[in-house]
């Protein structure tokens, strides 16, 4: 087994708003092995994002604030770094793709200007050398005529090439670790197949470590090697992709797995309807945060939060029914 490139321990991100505090991140922890994908799943306001934009502490100053836990790359307390180191750590060793691509580029700037600026504020080489590696970059994640697209503005992209261009800025830095936030979902299925396999095919090239965040749970499994399943700020179930699909232990999990759609008109599948929507983070429930939702819910569920239990080699889960 590979040592540990990022540990996250009992993470807490809180946003202070007029309406009373928001625990977006309440008590998260993982670990993620060098060279390995780690996916994590859930529903909008699981607090996916929340969880990386902590990692790389990209947090609005004044509402969002880690209050607990530790973060740990490379043996590397993240939360003690200074700005100047934050700023080295940031693209150096921990790169972003964002969601949405025509908005992570800036329209009123080319391509090259803004890739060749982001490679000189993270190496020590000149704007030619920069030009240089960004064109190499680009033609790495397969855009044709780099030379061409570097002179290009991003509205003159399909949103497709505009995400390759970010993959690119991603990996010209030689990072340790890339966290992939909803990388595809703003893209049409055919060109999201053509970046997954990008992705894969970077990972074996260049040994990269991936942390993978995504509502869909069929992409998840194509790429991940193991899988976070997160409920309201809290993850509920960890295992390896194999073992989550095959065997899920959380009812969450079991729900989320049963509304897959599995193309063949043969199979029935029977669907975990759950009812309600997810409380708010201002005012979660006093035990389980999954108990106002849940079918399998007992009286200790309303009243004590389950620990995380290792149920299986390598597959933890935090429900009562496993006590």
């Amino acid at each position: 087994m590979s040592e540990n490139i990022l540990t996250v321990k009992d993470l807490k991100t809180y946003f202070y708003t007029a309406s009373g505090i928001a625990k977006a991140v309440d008590g998260v922890s993982f670990n993620i092995a060098k060279g390995e994908t780690m996916g994590i799943v859930g529903e909008s306001g699981s607090g996916k994002s929340v969880t990386s934009s902590s990692i790389i502490r990209l947090l609005p100053p004044r509402t969002g604030k880690i209050v607990g836990g530790s973060i740990e790359f490379e043996g590397k307390d993240v939360l003690a770094l200074s700005k100047k180191e934050l700023n080295d750590f940031r693209g150096k060793d921990i790169a972003v793709v964002f969601q949405d691509p025509m908005t992570s580029l800036d329209p009123v700037f080319k391509i090259g200007k803004q890739m060749t600026e982001m490679i000189m504020a993270h190496q020590n080489v000149t704007k030619d050398e920069a030009w240089k590696m960004a064109v190499e970059a680009l033609n790495k994640v397969g855009i044709p005529e780099p030379e061409k697209r570097m002179n290009s503005y991003p509205y003159e992209l399909s949103g497709g090439m505009c995400q390759r261009v970010i993959i690119a800025m991603a990996v010209c830095c030689k990072p340790k670790l890339i966290i992939a936030d909803e990388p595809i979902s703003a893209l049409d299925v055919s060109i999201q197949a053509q970046v997954l396999n990008l992705l894969h095919d970077l990972q074996e090239r260049f040994d990269l470590t991936y942390l993978f965040i995504s509502h869909d749970l069929s992409v998840v499994e194509m790429i991940s090697d193991r899988i976070a399943v997160m409920y309201l700020g809290f993850v509920v179930e960890t295992a390896p992709k194999e073992a989550l699909y095959k065997t899920p232990l959380h009812p969450y999990t079991q729900a989320l797995l049963s509304a897959v759609p599995i193309p063949d008109p043969r199979y029935q599948q029977d669907r975990i309807i759950l009812e309600g929507d997810i409380p708010s983070t201002i005012s979660l429930p006093k035990g389980c945060p999954f108990a106002t939702r849940c079918k399998q819910c007992k009286a200790v569920c309303m009243e004590n939060r389950p620990e995380t239990k290792e149920v299986e080699p390598g597959h933890f889960v935090a429900c009562h029914l496993y006590d």
